[in-house]
């Protein structure tokens, strides 16, 4: 019975994640706090293994569509490698209370950030789905090293901080942010598991059947992402972040 919950429960969020260009370890992190008495290391280790099957799947689909920018993806993906190690290094130096506190504060911030800028930018921004337009990569490189680090110590996926600045400060059309950011994810949460694992921070046992359910929704997140206009996906995005964030902040 467990199995089949935490399966569901794996494809729920992961549909979720794909849809918004965050993977699901926005959600799969404060769910594990509620759910089992883990360090913050092994909360942050398992929920990047479950986000990496997460991304991988959605990455699969989003090619099919042909969504992703690639050679921002590639770029953006190599820097946050050195981010990811780093991330995943110093999870050990996280305490319950301060991982809850820092978190939260983190997604709270971010999503009145998205906020702000979805309500200031609607009236001019222009939704497209081509990949030919200009974005300053030393800007992206920069990005994507602090996303990879954030993801890696977080175990959220760095698609909540990868996705808003490809819009908002590298101009990405939202569709095409949330499918490169899935590529860059892919990349990013593969070196951060592989040092998790390493330092034998994920329980396996739930990080395989929750990430099963992860590789199905993936794929249904994705095709709803078809039908969604972005400042919905936005609105979305920045909703779930506030949520989270604000629930993470008052357990302290």
């Amino acid at each position: 019975m467990e199995f089949l919950l935490y399966l569901l429960l794996g494809a729920l969020v992961a549909a979720f994640g794909t849809l918004i260009g965050a993977g699901g370890g926005i959600i799969f992190v404060p769910l594990f706090l509620f759910m089992f008495p883990w360090s913050p290391a092994m909360i942050t280790g398992t929920s990047l293994a479950i986000v990496f099957c997460n991304a991988a799947s959605g990455t699969v689909a989003y090619m099919r569509q042909k969504r992703i920018h690639y050679e921002a993806a590639v770029l953006f993906a190599v820097c946050t490698l050195p981010g990811a190690i780093l991330g995943a290094i110093l999870t050990d130096y996280f305490s319950g209370a301060l991982f809850k506190l820092t978190f939260g504060s983190f997604l709270t911030l971010l999503s009145l950030f998205i906020l702000w800028q979805n309500r200031r930018k609607k009236a001019t921004r222009v939704e497209h789905t081509d990949t030919h337009f200009a974005y300053s990569k030393p800007l992206g490189c920069a990005i994507s090293f602090v996303v990879g680090f954030i993801s890696s110590i977080f175990g959220i996926g760095g698609g909540v901080i990868h996705v808003p600045a490809m819009i908002y400060l590298l101009g990405f059309p939202t569709h095409i942010a949330t499918a490169t950011s899935h590529f860059v994810l892919a990349v990013s949460a593969l070196f951060g598991v592989a040092t998790h694992a390493v330092a034998g921070h994920i329980h396996w046992p739930l990080a395989i059947v929750f990430g099963l359910g992860s590789i199905v929704g993936a794929q249904i997140g994705a095709r709803l992402a078809k039908r969604v206009q972005g400042p919905i996906i936005i609105n979305l995005l920045a909703l779930a972040l506030l949520l989270l964030g604000l629930r993470l902040v008052l357990l302290v």
